[in-house]
């Protein structure tokens, strides 16, 4: 049925009636941020129509009082951790850290996006150790708290008389850690910047899983830092070496030709950082271990007992062979402190999309509680790299720790994740990033698209070189200098084998995963009016690529480059990595009519190019079923050889190509294929990057999708409630936590064109509040409660004849 809009009109009457609407909310926003007011309440309360105002005031006041109610997602401990896999994470712009109270010492550990050395790990910057004489953290009174609404951490603690309050936070502007310390007596304080990569250090086999060379059998070194006392500050810096991983991936896989063409992020790459503060002065060096690693410190110390400590740690990476240069330009970000910019920026964050299920208190232990709040907890470490140079890593984020908690066998630094640091997954990658598009967070996708775009001309330099043909190559494992990681593209390989194919038995011929994020960023037009000119000849060259290689295949087989009904032969294929060597893969298939389709329908698409693709779209060949008890679901594929993983790509085309599912023709035959085909019941879990309640949610299968939900959305068995994994990869596991929340999104709103549905797939005993984003720059806010529909607000208004409520 179609939703009554009769709320949403006569709100819209109230805030058009008058201008005083908008500045009486302006003044109650600047309360809840602690701000002072910028208005006069009285000059505009006299403008406003009283009785009209007090009683629609709960519609309108529901989405400014959403930080009070977030305060209740707070996680707040009141013990100390044990040590590092027990930390808190805190950050903002492009900088994450990991914070704990250990044995009454402060530690972070610090990491900012796009930090790689050498051999392609992903760098943590370091670690700092506080502490505080007389020590607040020695008593029995402790509290440590993530407040979300401010994207700060806090710690309390008292010892007898003393008592003491630290804030750290990140600026979400300038790449700046701040540490606040404030106590009710003076106390000196000490800090030390700890590095593990104070000397050259050799790494095991299994070490290398964190950067490009995993098993290869050379002896690889990780290279040691700069670091330095300079005028009572502390500098530390890595300046890449002339030869790095890149140099050999491009030998050899027989590119040097090009070698000076190809895009390389690891070239002369400087990452480092200086911690300074106020009235702290060098006080030397010391050594240590922590955990597997052993490290050496440089202390700074306060020069006199004060009642307030500040320390800063800066941040910066960049390609550059001026050092000096580099080394002037993060000395002055220290200068700006854009505290309440950044305590800003987060409550707008939260205000722009919210999911709370409830009853939402904090004494509420419920899995259903743990959902609405893990839900909420997963977007705040998404947001702490809402600006950088790199996507989110699905491996562990911005929040990784000694990998001997995450895999005993490791004894490695904590600059180790396994599946590499400079190497990106799209299997993995994407289920990252597509949770953003409802959330209204399409600026936080940009690091995702420049990845590819700026990859755009390797890629296509692999089509010309080795095949002669147009188009752009991605493979699944993609490094940051966009060739295949060089220990999958495979040390041993036959020397007549093809040079654009990865000799390997999970990711040979697999080439389709790069469409899901051309999808996204033409999503991204279609949900936020996004200009997306500048990334038009990438989606095209991923297209091109299809046409061409396929037809080049077809021709190296035979005399023609279609089949007998002039459809491209997509031999040899790949459904995921599960389906090898498949013919006609209807994951490919379908990823092409949709990326396809979504090209066509774009406003930034050249008139005269649209004869090509809607031929194109003639070429592509249809998608093959099968049956199961006489029932129709979807195939794989055409055929296949071997079955290699446990992914059940026969339901990518309800996700992530949206071609079936609820409001959709053949749902019917979708609904079969995920409760009858024995592959998807054989596959089917909720760890890690497993998409079960994605499938159910987008076919409305209510029951199964909140069972499957439960299970993703619980707390982890860390201390950190959404610090899931390793499942298939590493701890915090990020695809984990995003497939969480795209099915979760899924089950209260899906669209098809310009229709929006409400509750496809929502239990009836659910309470909720949501608010979450559409296409069409729309918003849709909503509460059930008790099993009602209670408030509904769409903007803009007339989208809301769109609106089908299917509770």
């Amino acid at each position: 049925m179609m939703l009554p809009a009769f709320r949403i009109n006569i709100l819209l009457l109230l805030r058009y009636t008058t201008n005083s609407y908008r500045y009486v909310r302006s003044y109650c926003r600047s309360l809840l941020l602690g701000i002072k007011p910028s208005v006069n309440l009285k000059s505009q309360i006299s403008n406003l129509k009283f009785l009209s105002l007090f009683a629609f005031m709960p519609l309108w006041f529901s989405s400014i009082a959403q930080p009070k109610v977030l305060d209740n997602y707070n996680v707040v401990w009141h013990t100390q951790s044990n040590n590092a896999s027990e930390s808190m994470p805190c950050g903002g712009g492009d900088i994450g850290t990991n914070i704990w109270v250990e044995n009454g010492e402060i530690f972070l550990y610090l990491q900012q996006s796009g930090w790689f050395d050498e051999n392609n790990a992903f760098l943590k910057a370091g670690r700092v150790r506080i502490n505080l004489l007389p020590n607040p953290f020695a008593g029995k009174t402790f509290t440590q708290t993530l407040v979300l609404k401010g994207g700060y951490v806090t710690i309390n603690g008292s010892n007898s008389k003393l008592s003491a309050y630290v804030k750290v936070w990140v600026d979400v502007f300038n790449p700046i850690v701040q540490i606040e310390v404030s106590s009710n007596q003076k106390i000196m304080a000490t800090a030390t910047y700890e590095s593990w990569r104070f000397k050259d250090r050799p790494l095991t086999r299994k070490e290398n899983n964190a950067n490009s060379w995993k098993w290869t059998n050379q002896k690889i070194i990780a290279k040691k830092d700069s670091i330095a006392f300079s005028n009572n500050t502390v500098l530390f810096y890595h300046q890449n070496h002339y030869s790095t991983v890149f140099d050999f991936a491009v030998k050899q896989q027989g590119l040097d030709s090009l070698k000076s063409q190809l895009t390389n992020p690891l070239q002369h790459l400087v990452c480092g950082g200086f911690m300074l503060g106020a009235n702290f002065k060098i006080a030397g060096t010391t050594l240590g271990k922590y955990q597997e690693a052993d490290f050496k410190g440089w202390q700074l110390k306060s020069v006199s007992a004060c009642k307030t400590h500040n320390l800063q740690i800066g941040l910066q990476a960049k390609q550059t062979e001026n050092l000096s240069q580099f080394l002037s330009h993060l000395k002055q970000s220290v200068t700006n402190n854009q505290q309440l910019a950044t305590i800003n920026w987060w409550n707008n964050y939260w205000n722009k999309s919210f999911i709370f299920l409830q009853p939402n208190e904090p004494n509420d232990t419920s899995t259903i509680w743990q959902v609405g709040r893990n839900y909420q907890l997963f977007r705040y470490m998404l947001g702490c790299n809402a600006f950088g140079k790199y996507p989110t890593k699905f491996n562990g984020g911005l929040f990784t720790v000694d990998p001997v908690f995450t895999d005993t066998s490791i004894h490695g630094t904590p600059d180790h994740r396994n599946w590499g640091g400079g190497t990106f997954t799209a299997q993995n990658q994407r289920l990252v990033y597509w949770p953003m598009l409802k959330t209204g967070d399409v600026d936080m996708m940009q690091p995702q698209f420049y990845f590819y775009n700026n990859l755009l001309q390797n890629a296509i330099s692999r089509s010309k070189v080795y095949w002669q043909h147009n188009g752009a190559s991605f493979t699944e494992q993609l490094e940051n200098f966009g060739l295949p990681n060089p220990a999958e593209y495979s040390y041993k390989r036959p020397t007549n084998f093809d040079k654009g194919v990865e000799y390997n038995a999970w990711l040979e011929y697999e080439w389709d995963t790069v469409l899901e994020f051309c999808l996204m960023i033409l999503e991204s037009e279609k949900y936020q009016n996004a200009n997306i000119s500048k990334y038009l000849p990438l989606i095209e060259n991923c297209l091109i690529f299809f046409d061409e290689h396929y037809q080049y295949l077809a021709k190296q087989r035979g005399n023609k480059p279609f089949d007998a009904e002039g459809k491209l032969i997509l031999y040899p294929g790949s459904g995921g990595e599960t389906y090898k060597m498949a013919y006609n893969a209807s994951s490919t298939i379908a990823g092409l009519q949709t990326v396809a389709n979504a090209l066509l329908q774009s406003k930034y698409l050249a008139e005269e190019t649209k004869v090509y693709y809607n031929n194109f779209l003639k070429r592509i060949p249809p998608i093959s079923y099968r049956s199961f008890n006489n029932r129709t679901t979807i195939a794989p594929a055409k055929l296949w050889e071997r079955i290699n993983n446990t992914e059940p790509t026969q339901l990518y085309p309800v996700f992530p190509w949206g071609i079936y599912g609820v409001g959709k023709s053949g749902l019917d035959t979708a609904v079969n294929t995920y409760l009858y085909d024995t592959l998807t019941l054989k596959f089917r879990s909720h760890i890690g990057w497993k998409q079960d309640n994605i499938f159910a949610a987008k076919l409305g299968l209510t029951t199964q999708a909140a069972k499957l939900t439960l299970l993703k959305l619980q707390n982890s068995k860390n201390r950190f409630p959404a610090f899931w994994g390793p499942g298939f990869d590493w701890t915090p596991d990020h695809n984990h936590g995003g497939s969480g929340m795209i099915g979760l999104q899924e089950m209260l709103l899906q669209t098809n064109d310009k229709k929006i549905m409400l509750f496809p797939a929502w239990p009836k005993n659910w309470d909720v509040h949501f608010k979450l984003h559409a296409p069409y720059n729309t918003t849709v806010e909503a509460i059930i409660k008790n099993g009602k529909l209670e408030m509904l607000e769409v903007l803009p208004t007339e989208r809301a004849i769109d609106v089908v409520n299917m509770f």
